[in-house]
């Protein structure tokens, strides 16, 4: 027994739950990255290679827009390379990361061939996850309050009681499994999809979402504990 916060000096019993919900939904997006990079011994024409190297998969990622939800350079470098044990510059480096969110994995696989295809072209993910608003959240807190109620009711019912009022309602906090990395993949040669060259058909990797809260209430005097015991 302990008392349940009204003011009126009534003690109460009190019923304290966890509520939990656990779900595996297909992800909702795929994230991968793109990094290309150029080496020349004069900087400017490390530059010019990148930026050629740079155009070309802006032109592949072009014809997929409608898949691509979003492009992001994840940023630029450029540095020189010095020969071992000496300071003497052999050579500048140049390349860039791009981080790119596809929607429709139907043709997933298709554009990491193309992208990987090209010069000097390395391809990383794809990554699964669910977007950050995405309603399988609130379902899974929502249930989670619902299984509470749940277990809150059944407790009482064993006491012979019924719940009467909800005391406090907590957030545990809510888990979702960390996105799984596919092996990146790089193929050789050019050719188009439907002309012979590689395929790739990538199986979405389901996401295990928890959701958890913790809860008070209030249930009317027990009526089980007035009964004779059991002889």
């Amino acid at each position: 027994m302990e008392r349940d916060g009204t003011g009126t000096g009534t003690a109460a019993a009190v019923v304290a739950v966890r509520g939990e919900e656990f779900r595996e939904v297909l992800p909702e997006i795929a994230t991968f990255s793109v990094t290309v990079d150029a080496w020349s011994r004069d900087r400017q024409e490390a530059l010019r290679q990148l930026t050629g190297r740079v155009e070309s998969l802006r032109e592949v990622m072009d014809g997929y827009r409608d898949a691509i939800e979003a492009r992001e350079t994840a940023g630029l470098f450029v540095y020189p390379e010095t020969k071992r044990s000496s300071e003497k510059v052999s050579g500048y480096r140049a390349g860039t990361t791009t981080t790119v969110t596809v929607a429709d994995f139907t043709v997933l696989g298709d554009l990491m061939l193309r992208l990987a295809d090209r010069e000097r072209t390395a391809v990383g993910g794809p990554w699964w996850a669910l977007r950050p608003g995405s309603p399988v959240h609130r379902e899974a807190r929502t249930a989670a309050i619902g299984d509470a109620i749940a277990r809150a009711r059944e407790y009482a019912a064993a006491l012979g009681a019924r719940v009467t009022r909800l005391i406090e309602l907590s957030d545990v906090g809510m888990a979702e499994r960390p996105a799984v990395m596919a092996r990146a993949m790089a193929f050789a040669g050019h050719a188009a999809p439907g002309e012979g060259g590689p395929q790739l058909d990538l199986e979405p990797k389901r996401q295990q979402v928890r959701a958890a809260i913790e809860a008070r209430f209030s249930i009317s005097e027990p009526t089980v504990l007035d009964e004779p015991p059991a002889r």
